[in-house]
């Protein structure tokens, strides 16, 4: 994973990010094995460095400085790092904290999280509540895009979804490959962990505003330490932070880091809206074409 930005920017991802995390970076992502790497606590450093990694590459081609910026969960880090509110290396020790805490949170009680096929908002709120009310704890963790609702909960509140869903109007729910009920009440723990290591970090007013995966609004300086511990055990509201960016006349939207999937969530979230994708290092020229 990340081998061509390895290359680019050694500076970075070598030994700045390693003496941070007391582990080998490139070694984790090159060589794995992908057991390791797919272990929350090792893939949320790696993919944050790397995220602000192609961010420095592709920013210091861009024609023009974004007006805004978002991120879905661990993104919100980089999102931050790139508008200036945050430094790399302090961030990257909150992120391994993070990452530490939410695997032994996951750890600590079998979990999990499904994807609501074809439900609203309104709609994966009423299947949660129906099974709180039988006792249980599924809760809606992400709000994607119109139509694309994450729940989380216990294992047996996710057999119940599977087995119950379609009486309560879900036409299909189907499990993620996550470690645990993340954005949710289990990750409880975890939030206090991310606290402490927020404690001694100082934000500052960014090059840009950065809207809250807790609120869908943009976070001021003050409120950064207080609104990342949150993010941990609250819903993701990804889809009205891009709502919100529309709404303050923003039309475009390019999505920084592996794969592509927050540039489809965009597409999907803002009608009419343009959404392009710089997962590598190979695909920023044709951003760059595309924009200009």
């Amino acid at each position: 994973m990340g081998s061509d930005l390895f290359d680019e920017r050694d500076d970075l991802l070598g030994a700045r990010a390693d003496d941070v995390l007391g582990w080998s970076l490139r070694d984790a992502c090159l060589n794995g094995p992908e057991e390791r790497l797919t272990r929350t606590e090792f893939a949320q450093p790696a993919l944050f460095a790397l995220s602000v990694a192609l961010w420095q590459l592709f920013s210091a081609r861009v024609p023009m400085r974004p007006v805004a910026a978002a991120g879905h969960s661990l993104g919100e880090y980089s999102a931050l790092v790139a508008s200036g509110m945050l430094d790399f290396e302090p961030a990257l020790a909150v992120v391994a904290a993070r990452g530490r805490a939410m695997q032994a949170a996951a750890d600590r009680e079998s979990s999990g999280m499904a994807a609501l096929l074809g439900a609203d908002v309104e709609l994966a709120e009423k299947v949660c509540d129906a099974r709180v009310a039988e006792g249980g704890r599924l809760s809606v963790a992400n709000i994607n895009a119109p139509g694309q609702v994450v729940v989380a909960g216990g294992v047996d509140d996710l057999e119940w979804l599977e087995v119950h869903g379609r009486d309560h109007g879900v036409r299909r729910s189907i499990r993620l490959k996550v470690a645990g009920a993340f954005h949710s009440p289990f990750m409880a723990p975890a939030a206090e962990a991310v606290a402490e290591a927020l404690a001694g970090i100082e934000a500052r007013e960014g090059a840009f505003p950065v809207y809250s995966n807790v609120t869908a609004q943009p976070v001021g300086a003050l409120a950064v330490g207080a609104t990342l511990s949150t993010q941990v055990e609250s819903p993701v509201l990804f889809s009205r932070s891009l709502e919100a960016m529309a709404e303050a006349g923003v039309d475009t939207f390019i999505h920084v880091g592996p794969g592509d999937v927050t540039a489809g969530m965009a597409k999907r979230s803002v009608e009419g809206s343009t959404a392009l994708a710089v997962s590598d290092v190979a695909s920023i020229d044709g951003v760059l074409e595309a924009m200009t």
